[in-house]
């Protein structure tokens, strides 16, 4: 691709090839995706602790700016319930009291414009690997623990009243004392408990209604008919007339440091659920996941939202499976909505004046109970403890410490299990099977034959600072099996890596076996591998005839020095991980010269 096509915009070399027999089936999924983009939008701005109609401009902004930018022909952008406690739990500690709502306008659209510019700097620096930093047991219990805290945040407003607590213990105990204080308002209850109760029966069984439209005509048709609002039923009002202009929002010095620190965190989150349903569609349609474009498309969606009063957005998996299922082919489908968004706005503003209050609440509840994901925490029970740990652990840092801690925790504790996995790798000793070629895992295969004098340890991670120690145990431990080795062959074709500070240990490791007259010898290594070891001088500690090309090849140059013969009687072979550690260790060869550490003779 010439530097000239790559700088036109996605959306628009989209068009070149836009076949015009989609145009029908773009507009008919734009109208029926409006239906949902609408009374979501609303609810998750409220979610957000933002006015409802900042909801349809946001949807308006960056369905629009998607559609120029954005590399895919078929997701959809706007309000997400995942980042709604985002950015209510970095908004509304920074309004001051009495909870101005043009402040908290002007801090959510700053906000977007540090994700938008978070998530195109990152695009364009080619960073798109970092939604690999929330693995999936832990996104599982992040999500989980932000469910959570979304059906007990809406919880009063479903019942009709409203709570002024902080934390998720604190809103439980808000919520049970307006239940047992008679707070509940009976007709805003049945709206809102009715509304989830319909929205979760369509969709179960008649998954092609558009069951929150249907849920949203009803109340409104009740609010008619029994006068709700003069039951103590909130209503959404009004909503203002046209379409905000373009505007910088201004905000004080003091409030960017907090603002970029919940940008960070809904940029990664974002990212993450974009990968994720980019990729789950992509299947689908036969496109191509470009991830660096998706962080740029969905960057310069949010920097539009930001400039005209909204605020930061992300991809929809339902909304995208809505317009899929309606026969979207393109971004048309997107452009189709946001004008029938902005007309709505501009000729009829009060269609929703008698929207009641639970109903938003609903909308949003059905939206968090899609969030969680039970089975997946049942079946990380089953499948691996370790990572259900690790969910349960995400879980309890969003539920009781807040969202933007729990993805904090979400993040750390990935890169956690990653660290221990390169700490402790798996390890064991290979032999030979018989019918089998190759060598294999003695584990796997606890009759395999050992060659007596030699021992195939494979140690299945790259060595470097944090796991040499543990390799340096693990061989260690073998050479002091009894009857005592001569050879210890690692299959090093595992090991992908080596840094400066495992290649220190391998040369005082050489030198504690040479002593014993005992050799260390390695097999498979990659030529990279071979190379930083060369330049790291250890070709001249360890004797260039003790690297091997095949483990076979290892085998056979030890028998032909040795004379050994396969053992006809078959014994377990030793396994490191199971092995003691060394109560000393070895001895050092009594001539060997003095080398600092990080230096090699030669």
């Amino acid at each position: 691709m010439s530097r000239a096509v790559r700088l036109v915009p996605p959306g628009v070399r989209a068009l070149r090839g836009y076949d015009r027999r989609w145009l029908g089936r773009d507009v008919g999924a734009g109208v029926v995706l409006t239906a949902l983009l609408v009374p979501q939008g609303m609810a998750y701005a409220d979610l957000a602790g933002l006015p409802p109609i900042t909801g349809l401009y946001t949807s308006i902004t960056c369905l629009l700016g998607y559609a120029v930018f954005g590399p895919s022909r078929i997701l959809v952008l706007g309000p997400d319930s995942s980042l709604g406690p985002v950015i209510a739990a970095t908004v509304l500690p920074l309004v001051v009291a009495g909870g101005d709502p043009g402040r908290a306008v002007a801090l959510a659209s700053v906000l977007a414009l540090l994700v938008g510019v978070v998530m195109v700097v990152a695009g364009w620096a080619g960073l798109g690997f970092v939604a690999d930093l929330l693995s999936k047991p832990t996104m599982v219990g992040y999500l989980n623990g932000l469910a959570l805290t979304i059906l007990v945040g809406q919880l009063p407003e479903l019942l009709g009243f409203s709570v002024d607590a902080d934390g998720l213990v604190g809103e439980v105990a808000g919520s049970v004392q307006g239940v047992a204080g008679g707070e509940v308002v009976p007709a805003a209850a049945a709206v809102g408990i009715g509304g989830v109760v319909l929205v979760l029966a369509l969709q179960r069984w008649l998954p092609k209604v558009p069951s929150v439209l249907v849920m949203v005509v009803l109340a409104i048709a009740a609010t008619t008919l029994f006068d709700l609002g003069d039951r103590g039923v909130g209503l959404v009002g009004e909503l203002p007339r046209g379409f905000p202009p373009l505007t910088l929002p201004s905000v004080g010095w003091s409030d960017l440091a907090p603002l970029a620190g919940g940008a960070l965190a809904i940029a990664l989150v974002a990212l993450a659920d974009t990968v994720s349903t980019a990729s789950a569609f992509a299947e689908r349609t036969g496109q191509e996941v470009r991830g660096n474009q998706e962080m740029a498309g969905i960057g310069v969606a949010n920097v539009a939202a930001g400039l005209f009063q909204g605020f930061p957005v992300s991809t929809s998996a339902s909304r995208t499976a809505v317009a899929e299922r309606a026969g979207a082919r393109s971004q048309l489908t997107g452009v189709t909505g946001a004008v029938l968004i902005l007309l709505m706005i501009l000729l009829l503003p009060g269609l929703f004046r008698d929207l009641p209050d639970a109903a938003l609440a609903a909308v949003v509840v059905t939206a968090a109970l899609s969030l969680a994901d039970l089975p997946a925490v049942v079946r990380l029970w089953h499948q691996r403890r370790v990572e259900f740990g690790l969910s349960l652990a995400a879980f309890a840092g969003v539920a009781l410490l807040g969202v933007l801690p729990g993805i904090g925790i979400a993040v750390g504790l990935s890169i956690l299990n990653v660290f221990r996995h390169a700490w402790r790798p798996y390890q064991t000793t290979l032999g030979r099977v018989d019918g089998v070629p190759g060598y294999h895992d003695v584990r796997s295969y606890p009759a395999a034959q050992l060659l007596p004098g030699l021992v195939i340890v494979r140690f299945d991670a790259p060595l470097f600072f944090a796991n040499a120690k543990t390799f340096r145990d693990a061989v260690v431990a073998l050479a002091r099996t009894e009857p005592p080795p001569r050879w210890i062959v690692v299959a090093a074709e595992p090991v992908t890596d080596v840094d400066t500070t495992a290649a220190d240990v391998l040369f005082d490791l050489d030198r504690l076996l040479d002593a014993r007259g005992q050799d260390l010898v390695f097999a498979e290594l990659k030529d990279p591998v071979r190379a930083k070891i060369d330049r790291y001088g250890l070709d001249r500690a360890i004797e260039p005839q003790h690297f091997f090309p095949t483990v076979d090849a290892a085998v056979e140059a030890f028998r032909a020095r040795t004379g050994a013969r396969w053992s006809d009687e078959t014994r377990p072979a030793p396994d490191p991980a199971v092995l003691p550690r060394p109560a000393a260790p070895l001895p050092a060869p009594p001539t060997a010269p003095v080398t600092p550490r990080g230096e090699h003779p030669g």
